[in-house]
């Protein structure tokens, strides 16, 4: 548990952002329903949007069990909850997962300087990491209990991020995987760079740079079967290891046509790394055959609009990006803010937009997009993304439609926690 001072502290700090109190800290020192070692918590709700990948999505009038920061199972909220569970009415309350931001900028201090080199395959976003700033409180606010945070777009490898929850108070708890991804950039912003380059050389950049990481993990696993020496630790190229692997991914700032196709024929097809298209505006969309063909995922925003004035002929339209994939076949499409350029907060806002513009939610595709595809792509399903068992009790309390901007928080749990808890007036922003 934490310290009263530390308490206090974190207390202080979410009243400055119009914080319930109930939202950082309890005034009795014992495990709450729901918590690690606490008794058990059932969340009665008019309806819970499971989000499973392949499985059940909506449960009506359902009751969320929650057990040691973990979801026990959806069922009827005519059940009655198991002997010793503290169960909570929400009345006309939604439930869903906590939502997942695949772009953002804002878990810590930023103090890290991703432009040394092109290629800074191992510079850590990780020792910058601050958890519950005051911009994690506030997309906690809007039920995002995850984030990945990842260096700039400056360079072609910008360095490795870190999934992390927004709520909980330490490092140590905060962290859901480092490293999160390898941040690879094309396009505009690498060309600023010192003298300025074209796309044949920041291809080159980043062909080279994953040709040397695979070459070091593949040393190591030789070394693991047994078949070579004990290669040195070198830092520059750690993080290959886990992409290798697929316990990593790259997360891929591209846009256009023309970079989202080498996107997927250099790291995919070249190479084999599991990456996902992030950004893919300006007609990124053209190449969703190919992305669909190799299981890539695109990951919108933070623009979630083309338009007339933009790198794209629309023909006078404004489309919807992640329509445009949608409507072409992808089966994968996510949402993303690269907070601070569209706020954390407004991550169910970034849907909202793309089914104004033709995104079709029908069906939870909008939902699905704010929780399980990110948490597929990013390879942490297992823990979050839906509310299924054994999952990660990370639980949103919504008065609707996520995607619809006249819904709001009342609750946000993460691993069982009451991590937010809305004051009387609806919204923080």
């Amino acid at each position: 548990m934490l310290s009263r001072r530390a308490t206090t502290a974190f207390a202080r700090r979410a009243l400055a952002l119009g914080l319930a109190w109930g939202a950082v800290a309890s005034p009795s020192w014992a495990q709450r329903a729901g918590e690690k070692g606490g008794p058990g918590l059932a969340l009665a709700a008019a309806k819970a949007l499971v989000a499973s990948w392949d499985g059940e999505q909506v449960v009506d009038r359902a009751l969320v069990l929650v057990k040691d920061g973990k979801i026990e199972r959806v069922a009827s909220a005519q059940e009655a909850a198991p002997e010793g569970y503290e169960r909570i009415e929400l009345g006309d309350a939604w439930l869903m997962p906590g939502m997942v931001d695949l772009h953002s900028h804002i878990g810590g201090t930023q103090d890290i300087n991703d432009m040394v080199y092109q290629t800074n395959e191992g510079l850590r976003v990780s020792p910058s990491v601050v958890p519950r700033n005051p911009n994690l409180l506030r997309c906690l606010a809007a039920g995002v209990t995850t984030i990945l945070y990842i260096p700039g777009s400056g360079t072609n490898i910008g360095g490795q991020g870190i999934l992390m929850k927004t709520g909980l108070d330490t490092f140590e708890e905060s962290r859901l995987r480092d490293p999160g991804s390898l941040k690879v950039a094309q396009g505009d912003n690498p060309t600023r760079w010192a003298y300025g380059m074209g796309r044949s050389m920041m291809n080159w950049h980043i062909r080279t740079s994953v040709r040397r990481g695979l070459g070091y993990a593949r040393r190591w696993s030789e070394h693991a079967s047994g078949k070579g020496e004990r290669p040195a630790v070198d830092p520059q190229y750690e993080t290959f290891r886990a992409l290798a692997s697929g316990q990593a991914q790259i997360s891929t700032h591209t846009q256009m046509y023309q970079l989202v196709h080498a996107t997927i024929r250099i790291l995919k097809q070249e190479f084999g790394l599991d990456v996902f298209i992030d950004h893919g505006e300006w007609g990124g969309f053209l190449a969703t055959p190919e992305a669909e063909r190799l299981g890539i995922a695109a990951i919108c925003g933070p623009r979630e609009v083309d338009t007339p004035e933009g790198r794209h002929y629309t023909d006078g339209a404004i489309l919807s990006c992640a329509g445009e994939y949608q409507q072409r076949g992808l089966s994968k499409i996510g949402f993303n803010t690269d907070a601070p350029v569209v706020p954390a907060e407004e991550l169910p806002l970034q849907a909202a937009v793309s089914m104004k513009y033709g995104f079709d939610g029908s069906e939870m595709q909008a939902v699905r997009g704010l929780t399980i595809v990110p948490a597929v792509v990013a390879g942490v399903a297992a823990r979050v993304g839906s509310l299924e068992p054994g999952k990660d009790a990370d639980i949103v309390v919504i008065t609707g439609d996520p995607a619809d901007p006249r819904s709001w928080v009342q609750r946000v749990y993460i691993e069982g926690q009451i991590a937010y808890r809305a004051p009387q007036e609806p919204r923080q922003w």
